[in-house]
């Protein structure tokens, strides 16, 4: 037993020496090359919608009846089809997806909370149209109010929950104002947080695309309220029916919103996903309610049956290996930065190319989320999306120090035998 620890130790330090004499002789010798680059060929994945929302926009071959109409991809914000999308017009009760806005972004903060029970004013109870007749008496949580607001419209729970957050009416449409300029909703002056006619209250199909997109991808769980078709409030006493008939008839209807008006005629922010596709239609000042639907669900119908939503890359997926010159490790994974999508046009993918582009020589070390290389989308000569490559973990270059750590704790449990 004696004899055979003897002859280990000896081979340990054999090896050692040839480690030595190898490891020095490596990082004498020039770096080797590892290139992947310029490598083109076709890929089934999507593309950028606007090169045909461009095209929809300048024919509008839909021809609907209102007077003015958007198309938008909710994610990316893609045009899909337009007519007249900067019309300032009387946005009605479509106002209230502004309000519903700032509400859900008072929610998320934490600001305030579902079960907070909020008062009604005298000016709340007063309000006229839509309303769910709010008595200065009684308070109801900001979770009932939101279902008043979503299904019915309810413009006395609408003023109830302005003042609730901003102390009153008027403070609330300062805020409803700043938000809309934040994001970019030039055509926009909101006069009330309501949507009853007002001088100088309007908005465009653009512009409440975006306020629509905004609410919805940046707090989902209104789909909660905006997908009800039917509930009650205060025990059963009183019903709630959804004024957006798309809610029960169209599938994959997510929202999002009516309004009418005998000025303003007959509006809709409608929105739905299929497929891992969502889009959002804006309909405003069609002439009669079934107009407003029948017109919302053509623009859906169109979007749904013309453009498709596919994966470019799958964040933390692992594209392929390279080779690293230098390091305790001979390759390295190479993986996506970050998911990516793109709305394409069907039939349209298998035109796309990938352009992969590596750095040429890797070298140790290598750093976790290090920047390696690119994929860049092309159809038809546009570049239509770029990915980073990255690395998926540290790599430590080659050091006499680190050889010799690894030699000794390979050795240390054989020589324990």
């Amino acid at each position: 037993m004696w004899l055979n620890k003897k002859i280990i130790k000896r081979i340990s330090i054999s090896l050692i020496i040839f480690t030595i004499f190898t490891f020095t002789f490596v990082l004498a010798y020039d770096d080797t090359i590892y290139v992947w680059s310029n490598e083109s060929k076709p890929l089934s994945t999507p593309t950028n919608a606007q090169i045909n929302g461009n095209k929809a926009l300048e024919e509008n071959s839909l021809k609907l009846d209102c007077g003015g109409a958007i198309l938008i991809e909710q994610h990316s914000g893609e045009i899909l089809y337009g007519q007249n999308i900067h019309e300032q017009l009387r946005p009605a009760s479509v106002t209230k997806v502004m309000s519903l806005l700032l509400i859900m972004e008072a929610l998320d903060s934490g600001q305030i909370s579902l079960t907070d029970k909020v008062p009604c004013s005298e000016e709340a109870a007063g309000m006229g149209g839509s309303q769910i007749w709010l008595d200065v008496r009684e308070e109801l949580t900001v979770d009932e109010m939101l279902k008043a607001i979503c299904t019915v419209s309810s413009n006395d729970c609408t003023v109830a929950m302005a003042e609730y957050l901003c102390g009153s009416q008027t403070a609330f449409v300062q805020k409803m104002n700043e938000k809309a300029k934040e994001l970019g909703m030039n055509d926009t002056t909101f006069k009330n947080c309501h949507g009853i006619d007002e001088d100088g209250h309007v908005t465009s199909p653009y512009d409440i695309s975006l306020m629509s997109r905004e609410l919805l991808n940046n707090h989902p769980s209104i789909i909660k309220y905006t997908t009800i078709w039917m509930d009650s409030l205060r025990d059963g006493k009183t019903q709630l029916v959804n004024t957006n008939k798309l809610i029960r008839n169209y599938k994959g209807a997510t929202g999002l919103k009516t309004g009418s008006t005998s000025v303003a005629l007959y509006n809709l922010s409608a929105s739905a996903t299929r497929d891992d596709l969502s889009l959002i239609a804006v309909i405003m000042k069609a002439p009669t309610s079934t107009i407003r639907f029948s017109e919302a669900q053509k623009l859906l119908d169109y979007g749904f049956n013309h453009f498709e939503y596919k994966k470019l890359a799958q964040q933390n997926d692992v594209l392929k290996q390279a080779n690293v010159t230098k390091g305790v490790s001979e390759t390295v994974d190479l993986i996506f930065k970050k998911d990516a999508g793109i709305i394409i046009e069907k039939g349209k993918d298998k035109y796309i190319e990938q352009n992969i582009q590596l750095t040429e020589n890797i070298v140790a070390p290598i750093y976790e989320n290090q920047k390696l290389g690119e994929i860049t989308y092309i159809l038809e000569d546009h570049e239509i999306g770029k990915v980073d490559i990255i690395a998926k973990e540290t790599i430590n270059r080659k050091t006499f120090s680190n050889m010799l750590s690894y030699i000794y704790q390979n050795w240390f449990c054989l020589l324990r035998t």
